[in-house]
């Protein structure tokens, strides 16, 4: 279930994406799309981590696997994974929902930063 306070925080990202995306256009590093992303959140006092760890939990342990979530934003309540990419595919789908699932967050924005017009780089996804 979503709540009023993740769908509040969601549009701030939304915001947030759209003012990167409008500032720098297609063409760039994700890294690149990624910094200036947390910059803007920071920047609305959005607390934001990048490169955050998670771990997989198998049979009751937790496993340092590698994996990292590109953005947690709001103590947890939203989860970002940025692309700079042709175009979204299954896989990148597949990737989000399972580090929802791996989080426990219910919300997230896969974001595609190399389109031409940002509203086609977004997917929202809930789990």
């Amino acid at each position: 279930m979503i709540t009023k306070e993740q769908e509040r925080l969601a549009k701030n990202v939304l915001n947030c994406a759209y003012e990167v995306h409008s500032f720098l256009g297609p063409g760039l590093l994700e890294s690149a799309y990624q910094t200036c992303l947390q910059y803007e959140l920071t920047q609305q006092g959005i607390f934001v981590e990048c490169e955050k760890s998670i771990p997989v939990v198998y049979k009751g342990i937790a496993l340092d696997c590698g994996y990292r979530i590109d953005m947690m934003a709001g103590h947890g309540q939203l989860l970002i994974e940025n692309k700079a990419v042709k175009e979204i595919n299954d896989v990148h789908l597949a990737q989000i929902l399972t580090y929802l699932k791996l989080s426990g967050i219910s919300l997230g924005f896969l974001f595609n930063f190399n389109v031409q017009h940002f509203k086609t780089g977004i997917r929202r996804v809930v789990l």
